[in-house]
């Protein structure tokens, strides 16, 4: 269910042939619009950029983009001339705002293929006098790698590929990065025949931890090992989203979702587009991480795959420069 804030361009809006679970209508401080949302599950909110007040001071929506979820708003902006100025809207970008637009058509487009930064980085204006940082994909920013990162993939439905996972990551990230991988209780890795693939029970972890540790990265293969999943930095909760998988995991665990609240839940070898995803998190009551596509192992670099580890932190990643930007500049109005 959807979420509409409107004030002067509230004609706009009122045709958009979404399903609509709460509507406010008038200026509003961000203070306001914060406290009532935060805590507010909602799929998509249709921001009126007039409904916030003192919106020409872009401070006013930092604010915003500190306490909402942005990847689930869209904001309609106006014809002032602050919020259609390049630096305006390049400001946004910095601050993980990238779904914007100054029509219906555009408020429709972004409702069913939500903005990366790849879509909108053409438009952003980086200040050469000032220290850049790494923007990249849902609006997170990562510093680099420093010391040993430690990272757990683990199983959530059964069999969604872990171990496979972990081995493509490892061929990418040795490009750049020195790694290793860990499988813990099982010998699946041998099928690969890679050195960095190292197989071994549970109770050698911690020294092979200590004999790595020259490693800028190590993944695990979690498995059945708590000892693992605690020894982690972080770690990668995988759900293969399909009907059978899902079904069977509820059957064993009803309460799977809400064991995973707040943690990083990746859809792996998924095929739902964005919308899919939405109703995902609505219906399961989980935030998504991250929707990773079904992937070859045999391709040298894979565009999909190196988003999910610029996300994770490593910002040495290859990735495919090309942007989507036919159709965009007419979505922003320009």
């Amino acid at each position: 269910m959807n979420v509409i804030i409107a004030n002067k361009q509230q004609s706009m809006l009122q045709n958009l042939g979404i399903d609509i679970i709460k509507t406010l209508e008038g200026e509003f401080d961000v203070d306001d619009i914060v406290s009532q949302f935060r805590n507010f599950f909602f799929q998509r909110m249709i921001l009126d950029i007039t409904a916030i007040k003192n919106y020409k001071d872009i401070r006013t929506l930092q604010k915003l983009s500190i306490a909402l979820d942005m990847d689930k708003v869209i904001l309609l902006l106006d014809d002032s001339e602050e919020s259609g100025s390049n630096e305006y809207l390049s400001k946004l970008i910095s601050m993980g705002i990238y779904n914007f637009t100054k029509n219906v058509e555009g408020i429709m487009y972004l409702y069913n293929n939500p903005n990366t930064y790849r879509d909108v980085a053409h438009i952003h204006q980086i200040d050469n006098n000032q220290p850049q940082q790494v923007v990249v994909e849902k609006h997170v920013e990562v510093e680099p790698i420093v010391g040993t990162k430690i990272i757990g993939v683990k199983n959530v439905t059964k069999q969604s590929g872990a171990t496979t996972l972990i081995y493509m990551m490892v061929k990418q990230l040795e490009k750049n990065y020195s790694v290793v991988a860990l499988e813990i209780n099982k010998s699946d890795f041998r099928y690969f025949n890679d050195k960095k693939l190292i197989s071994i029970p549970n109770t050698e972890l911690s020294d092979t931890i200590s004999k790595y540790s020259y490693c800028n990265t190590i993944l695990i293969d979690i498995n059945d090992s708590k000892e693992a999943e605690d020894l982690c930095d972080e770690v990668l909760y995988l759900v293969e989203p399909s009907i059978i998988k899902l079904n069977k995991l509820m059957l064993v665990n009803s309460n799977a979702f809400k064991e995973l609240k707040n943690k990083k839940i990746i859809l792996n070898q998924s095929l739902l587009n964005a919308k899919d995803v939405l109703d995902f998190e609505y219906e399961s009551g989980s935030k998504i991480y991250y929707n990773m596509p079904p992937l070859d192992e045999r391709e040298k670099s894979i565009h999909a795959l190196n988003l999910l580890l610029v996300r994770l932190g490593f910002t040495k990643q290859q990735t495919d420069e090309q942007e989507k930007k036919n159709s965009i500049l007419g979505l922003f109005g320009k």
